[in-house]
C-alpha cells in the first residue's frame, strides 16, 4: 500500500492503516474514508504522510460510492426523534401563531420519545444535522429542552419536575409565534423599536399557554420570566430571585447558552467555553450562581478526548479538566501540554468532537 503526503491527499480515499500521533494515541483508524475536514485535522497532528489502500500495487482511485462517508444501516433514534419533535414544532407554532389550541399530549409524547435517547446528547459537542437559520428557534427550542432537562437532573430536582422543565424549555419562546419574522429574521442591529417587540414575546407566550391543560404553573411563568435577571435588570417586569420560578433560572441558562453557541441572523455562534466562562462571569448577579457552577462542572465532565481548536488555530486533544478551572482544560497539542489554566491568553475556540 503506497505511503501518502498528508499534503497530496484526495477526498475519498481510504486509509490502509491506523493514523498514530506522536504520543502513540490512534487519531484515525484504518479503512476511515478522508474528507476535507480529516486533512485539516492531519495537519494540525502534524502528521506527515499516511499509508492510503491500494490495489495491484497502485493508488485506488475512489469511485463516487467509496468518497461517499459510509451510512450507519440505521439512523439513531435520537436524530429520528429529534427530526420528528422538528416537524411537531413547526406545526405548534403555526397553530400559536393562528390562536388555536396547542396539541399538548403529542407535545408531550414526542418528547418523552426525544429524551429516552437522552444519553445521544451531549451539551457542548451536539449540533443538529442540516439545520437552516430559519429553524433557529425550532433548534434552540429543542436543544433548550434537552439542555434545561439535564440541568435538572444534574442539580438533583425530584422526578415529577423534570418532564415539565422539558415541556418549559421546549416552550419558553413560544411567543415568538407572534413576533414579525422580518424582526427575528433580521441580520443587522434592532432599533430600540424592534427590540420593544421582541421583548413582547414573554407575555405573548404566557397569553398562549395560561389555559393549556397539561403543563404546571412553572412552565406558563417561564415563558414570561426566561428573561429576568437575579438583580431585576431583565424584562418584561425586571423582578429579582427570590421572584422568579426556578423553571425559569434553569430555563434562562440554557437559552443563553444555546442561543450563543449557535448561529442566528444577527450573530455569529461563539465557542461553548467562551460562553461558559462568561455565564460563570454573569452568575454574579445576573443568573443563579449555584445553577451556573453545577452546569458548567457537569457539562464538562464529558470532555476528556474532545478534538478541539484553540484560538491560535492550533488542533488538540482534552487530556484533563481541572475542577476547579472546568472551562480551562489541558489540551494535548502534538505531545505539547497546553494548561489554559496557566495560559490566559488562549482559549477553545471550537469543539471539534471525539476523533
Amino acid at each position: 500500500m503506497p505511503n501518502v503526503m498528508v499534503s497530496q491527499l484526495k477526498y475519498g480515499e481510504r486509509l490502509g492503516d491506523n493514523v498514530i500521533t506522536k504520543l502513540g494515541n490512534v487519531l484515525f483508524n484504518k479503512g476511515k474514508i478522508i474528507n476535507n475536514r480529516d486533512i485539516e485535522i492531519l495537519q494540525a497532528f502534524l502528521i506527515a504522510s499516511v499509508f492510503i489502500e491500494s490495489k495491484n500495487g497502485s493508488e485506488v482511485e475512489a469511485t463516487p460510492e467509496e468518497a461517499k462517508p459510509k451510512e450507519t444501516p440505521t439512523t439513531p433514534p435520537f436524530q429520528i426523534e429529534y427530526q420528528n419533535m422538528l416537524k411537531l414544532l413547526k406545526r405548534v407554532y403555526l397553530l400559536a401563531n393562528g390562536g388555536q389550541p396547542l396539541p399538548i399530549f403529542d407535545i408531550r409524547n414526542g418528547l418523552e420519545a426525544l429524551i429516552q435517547h437522552i444519553d445521544a446528547y451531549k451539551v457542548l459537542t451536539f449540533a443538529p444535522k442540516n439545520r437552516n437559520l430559519q429553524d433557529y428557534i425550532y433548534h434552540k427550542s429543542i436543544m433548550v429542552s434537552l439542555t434545561s432537562y439535564s440541568l435538572a437532573i444534574w442539580h438533583g430536582l425530584p422526578q415529577k419536575d423534570l418532564m415539565q422543565i422539558a415541556l418549559a424549555g421546549l416552550l419558553h419562546d413560544i411567543g415568538t409565534a407572534k413576533v414579525d419574522p422580518a424582526i427575528l429574521e433580521k441580520k443587522g442591529r434592532l432599533t430600540e423599536a424592534e427590540m420593544d417587540e421582541i421583548k413582547q414575546h414573554t407575555l405573548i407566550g404566557y397569553q398562549i399557554l395560561k389555559n393549556v391543560s397539561g403543563i404546571n404553573e412553572g412552565v406558563k411563568l417561564t415563558a414570561v420570566q426566561h428573561h429576568e435577571r437575579e438583580d431585576g435588570s431583565g424584562y418584561p417586569l425586571g423582578i429579582k430571585s427570590d421572584q422568579i420560578h426556578l423553571y425559569a433560572k434553569i430555563v434562562a441558562i440554557a437559552d443563553i447558552y444555546n442561543a450563543m453557541t449557535n448561529e442566528r441572523f444577527h450573530k455569529t455562534a461563539v465557542s461553548p467555553y467562551i460562553v461558559l466562562e462568561q455565564l460563570f462571569t454573569e452568575s454574579f448577579g445576573k443568573v443563579d450562581p449555584t445553577l451556573v457552577q453545577v452546569f458548567i462542572n457537569k457539562s464538562t465532565q464529558i470532555s476528556n478526548g474532545t478534538l478541539v481548536k484553540l484560538s491560535d488555530n492550533r488542533v488538540g486533544e482534552i487530556i484533563f479538566s481541572d475542577r476547579s478551572n472546568p472551562t480551562r482544560p489541558w489540551v494535548n497539542v502534538n505531545g505539547t501540554i497546553v494548561n489554559l489554566t496557566l495560559e490566559r491568553s488562549l482559549f477553545i475556540q471550537d469543539v471539534i468532537g471525539h476523533v
